[in-house]
């Protein structure tokens, strides 16, 4: 094979970005109007934003411009990514020794010239512990250039399997499942009222309707069955709509058994929490406290996938959720409080369950423990007050 050589400061660029991207699962940023330079992220990594400069900087006025104009793109990375607060680190290949290099708040700077100089400092290696032995280090420019590109396209190529998985259409099963039982179970009541444009309180209470004095005395599972009956058909037709939409999503991203777990989770905090600011004689029913939890859901996701999903939660997820609870205390007869209980409950089984290549067991434990927390202090106040 030919030997072509390339700059001292290319081939450490080059070792580092095959590394953080093949290693440490961090993925190129596209910003605009920067030279000589690569960004990286990794939202869940030990930093969240790496920036990699081969730019000459041989004095302090030159580095504290280059860090004002790396804080704007930082700025930038954080309103696309719902991000408060990111950390960075900056590693300068091109840096004068002479540089009083002056730590901001929230970017470390690393002046870095050698592959060497890599392996040797020890901040680095403590918090990559693979660094020092995984980058790659060869003379031969053409072999470096073709080590690093085959491996990168390979874990591309993996990610972009994982990411077709997530977000390609899949056969909609349990959405229409709950329709069904939804329709059915309003044509019976209906039936039984003699009324298929409003169905009476006591119908409901009597075919399964949420209510506390009942809920209190053993009859647990209208917490459940009350989720499958509405009030009227603008009702049933409103909350169907939203269950097609809704559910459609989330039983793609996140998957069928799971968009069942998090429907029937949110139905149960939604109806306890309904519970707890009810008038015992009042009867609620409903999807929309299941429905909410969808939406809690899809919040969940969305979050993980920011990076694409950004404008989708933006502009609308978080708008119909604030829109919905908006409409829910402008509009009398609406049951909010178990919109709200069902919206927390659907992201804290999110949490709980996971999302596919994303959530890490830690996030998943603790959405365990505040989940039972949150349905065991509902059930205390329910059951005990």
């Amino acid at each position: 094979m030919a030997s072509v050589m390339i700059r001292k400061n290319d081939q450490i660029m080059m070792s580092l970005v095959h590394y953080f991207v093949t290693k440490e699962n961090y993925s190129p940023i596209h910003v605009q109007g920067v030279k000589d330079e690569i960004w990286l992220e990794n939202l869940n990594g030990p930093y969240r934003v790496i920036r990699i400069s081969s730019n000459s900087i041989i004095n302090d006025e030159q580095y504290k411009f280059d860090i004002f104009k790396m804080q704007h793109i930082i700025k930038q990375i954080k309103k696309k990514t719902l991000s408060f607060k990111m950390n960075a680190l900056n590693i300068c290949l091109d840096m004068s020794d002479k540089v009083h290099v002056n730590d901001d708040k929230y970017i470390e700077t690393l002046n870095i010239n050698s592959i060497n100089a890599l392996k040797k400092n020890d901040e680095l290696n403590e918090i990559f512990p693979n660094l020092k032995n995984n980058l790659i280090d060869s003379n031969n420019g053409l072999e470096l250039i073709l080590n690093v590109t085959n491996d990168i396209n390979e874990k591309t190529e993996k990610e972009n399997k994982k990411f077709v998985k997530v977000f390609s259409p899949k056969k909609i099963i349990f959405t229409k499942i709950i329709l069904i039982l939804c329709v059915i179970a309003y044509i019976f009541v209906a039936i039984k009222d003699y009324n298929f444009i409003s169905v009476s309180a006591s119908t409901l209470a009597q075919f399964g309707g949420n209510n506390g004095l009942l809920v209190k005395s053993g009859e647990l599972w209208r917490l459940i069955t009350s989720a499958f009956l509405h009030v009227s058909l603008i009702h049933l037709l409103v909350n169907m709509y939203s269950l097609v939409i809704l559910g459609t999503q989330v039983e793609t991203y996140i998957g069928k058994w799971k968009f069942l777990f998090i429907y029937f989770i949110s139905a149960i905090t939604g109806n306890l929490l309904s519970l707890v600011f009810s008038a015992p004689n009042v009867v609620s029913v409903g999807a929309s406290g299941a429905l909410f939890g969808l939406m809690g859901a899809l919040l969940y996701f969305g979050y993980h996938y920011r990076l694409y999903l950004s404008d989708a939660i933006k502009n609308q997820i978080i708008p119909i959720i604030i829109l919905n609870l908006f409409i829910g205390f402008v509009i009398s007869g609406i049951d909010n409080v178990a919109h709200i209980g069902g919206l927390i409950g659907g992201y804290l089984a999110s949490m709980a369950i996971g999302i596919d290549n994303k959530s890490e067991k830690k996030d998943m434990l603790n959405g365990w423990i505040v989940l039972i927390l949150l349905i065991g202090f509902l059930s205390y106040i329910v059951f005990f007050r």
